[in-house]
Order: structure tokens, then C-alpha cells, then sequence
């Protein structure tokens, strides 16, 4: 998609601002890209994450919007992975759910949730019902542990390291981009659109824009990362359990990457924390000419962010979002800020 503007400065070089850098330069925009951390994204919840791309299974907590952004992108991603510098690791799998006997309750609720969400989505795979001989043909290890379960067809996931570190080769070989290391920047320290200054600031700092942005929370989110060599799984694995929503998902290397916790804080202390709004809800808006900030990814990041990476691009093209409103995401224009 072409722009009509020259350059762009984008603040934070998470997965967002990464994604919207290579996006920007392939379309011979020049960009700056400003990171207070170093290039190893040490401090961005996108390097912990899990990385799965699972909107059904996701819709046991996340809103019809939501689910909709992140079917969309499951067919955007390899289009985005195919012409960075290194290969990146992607699959669809799909998603296993599994449960307990003492938890097929709680099962049956999520159950109809996905039913549901079937319904509002129809686009969709539909979920399958699996017993034990069902399972065993997914997962043999898992088969004789456990006798009923679920199977969500098509979702995916991606090495989320690889993929940062992907980004980074690409933007480093692009004759477009500036990389600004240990260099915190806010909107306020802009003028563009004015000789000598950016045509647009992107502000995609996610927790740390919350000095120009009140609403914004911190949640924190805690997974580890277990070399097993011994185990093998094929998909993502959820396990249904009335407090603990716990997963496992496998990468390349057998490497697993387990995670249960998601408590509001705003710790910046080892694993992460990402930022989230009052509704949970991913959101674009421009607080004033020339200046658009992206932020709300919460626990859905690589789900969604093909999504509103389109999103944005569109509205700095054309001044609007058809594409958004689809989703049913509001985005917010200097008009309406």
C-alpha cells in the first residue's frame, strides 16, 4: 500500500513498531525508529510471549472484534513473513483443549462459549469433539491421559523471538530506516508535519505511552520456557481449568513455552507486562494532526497485530478505516479525539 507522505518517526520497537517499520519502508516511506531498549527487545512482552494465533480459543475471554481481527490475520501473516530477511517459524495446526473429569463443567461451559462464538463468526473452522482415540491421533503422548477434548482446526502460532529478531535484520538491510537505540522519544518531542521534522509520529511504545494516554493499564503477564527433549507436541494445547487457564505451546527445537498467569499490575520486573484499556480492546486514534498511536494489544498481540498493522496503514493512506469498522474496532481521528 502506497502513502502519501515522505517519512515517519515511530516510537518503540516492540512488535508494532517493528511490524509498521519494514510495512512502511517497503513502501519507500523513510522512518526513524525510536526504542528506549536496546535492539533485543528485552523489555517488550512481544519477546515472552506465547505467540499462539487462536481466535476461537481466545474467545473464551476475548470480544467478537477481537476474534474477527485475528481470524483475519491467521491468512496475513505468511504474506508478512514471506519477504523478511530470515525464515520464521509458522504453522496451523491448530488448537487442542483437554480438561480433567473433575473439570467437565467447567469444559461444557467453554464449550458453548465456542459454540457460540461459532455462531457470531461464521467464518470460522468449527470446533470438533474428540475422545480418547481422537486425541491419540493428534497427540499420541496424550491419548491414553486423557478421554475427551476439543479440537479448534486452523489456528496457528509463530516463534515470536524469531520473528522479532526476523524484523530486525529486515530494517537493519533497509536503505530506509534509521534505528535510534536507547533513545526514549515522545510525541511531544515532534513536530511533524514542519521542515526539518517527520511527516507523522507513530507512537507503538504500548505501556510506556501512558503519560500522553490516562486510560492505559498494565497487565502482567508470566510464562517460562522448558527445553524438554523428551516431549513431543505437535499444536498448541490448552488445559480447561476453572482458575488456571493453562497452556502449552511447542516451539521449534522442542521448546515449550507454558503459561498461566495474568495479573493487573504495572511491575516491569522479568517476564512481562503489557498494556491493555478499560475494555481490553485493541485501538488506533490520532489525539492531534500528523500524530497516531496504537496501543491495547493486551494478551492478543500476535493475534491480532496483522490486523491493526492494515489498519493503521490504511488510515494514514486515506484518512479512514473501512477495514477497521469491519472488525467493529472504533478508531479515533483528530475530529472525534
Amino acid at each position: 500500500m502506497n502513502v502519501p507522505f515522505q517519512s515517519a518517526a515511530i516510537l518503540g520497537a516492540g512488535l508494532m513498531g517493528r511490524l509498521l517499520a519494514v510495512t512502511l519502508a517497503q513502501a519507500g516511506c523513510k522512518v526513524s525508529l525510536f526504542e528506549a531498549g536496546s535492539p533485543e527487545a528485552e523489555g517488550a512482552a512481544a519477546r515472552v510471549a506465547a505467540a499462539m494465533l487462536a481466535p476461537l480459543a481466545e474467545s473464551a475471554v476475548a470480544p467478537v472484534s477481537v476474534v474477527r481481527m485475528g481470524h483475519y490475520a491467521l491468512s496475513r501473516w505468511p504474506e508478512l513473513l514471506a519477504p523478511l530477511a530470515q525464515p520464521v517459524f509458522f504453522q496451523r495446526e491448530g488448537t487442542l483443549v483437554l480438561w480433567h473429569r473433575q473439570d467437565a463443567t467447567e469444559a461444557a461451559r467453554l464449550a458453548r462459549v465456542l459454540a457460540r462464538t461459532g455462531t457470531q463468526v461464521p467464518e470460522l473452522p468449527p470446533m470438533q469433539t474428540l475422545d480418547g482415540a481422537g486425541i491419540a491421533a493428534l497427540e499420541p503422548s496424550l491419548g491414553q491421559r486423557f478421554a475427551q477434548g476439543l479440537f479448534l482446526p486452523g489456528e496457528g502460532q509463530l516463534d515470536n523471538r524469531a520473528l522479532l529478531g526476523s524484523l530486525l535484520a529486515t530494517l537493519q538491510a533497509s536503505p530506509n530506516v534509521k534505528l535510534r537505540w536507547q533513545s526514549p522519544r515522545a510525541p511531544a518531542d515532534f513536530s511533524p508535519g514542519t521542515p526539518g521534522q517527520p511527516d507523522w509520529v507513530i507512537d507503538c511504545r504500548g505501556f510506556g505511552a501512558r503519560p500522553q494516554w490516562n486510560a492505559l493499564r498494565g497487565v502482567r503477564g508470566e510464562v517460562i520456557r522448558v527445553h524438554a527433549p523428551e516431549v513431543t507436541l505437535e499444536r498448541p494445547t490448552r488445559l480447561v481449568h476453572p482458575r488456571y487457564p493453562l497452556y502449552i505451546a511447542p516451539k521449534p527445537g522442542n521448546l515449550f513455552v507454558i503459561g498461566a498467569t495474568e495479573i493487573e499490575s504495572d511491575d516491569m520486573s522479568p517476564a512481562s507486562v503489557r498494556s491493555t484499556l478499560p475494555d481490553n480492546l485493541p485501538a488506533i486514534r490520532q489525539p492531534q494532526p500528523r500524530v497516531l498511536q496504537i496501543n491495547g494489544l493486551y494478551r492478543h498481540g500476535f493475534m491480532i497485530a496483522p490486523a491493526l498493522l492494515d489498519a493503521a496503514m490504511e488510515l494514514l493512506a486515506h484518512g479512514h478505516c473501512a477495514l477497521a469498522r469491519s472488525f467493529g474496532m472504533e478508531t479515533t481521528t483528530t475530529d472525534d479525539a
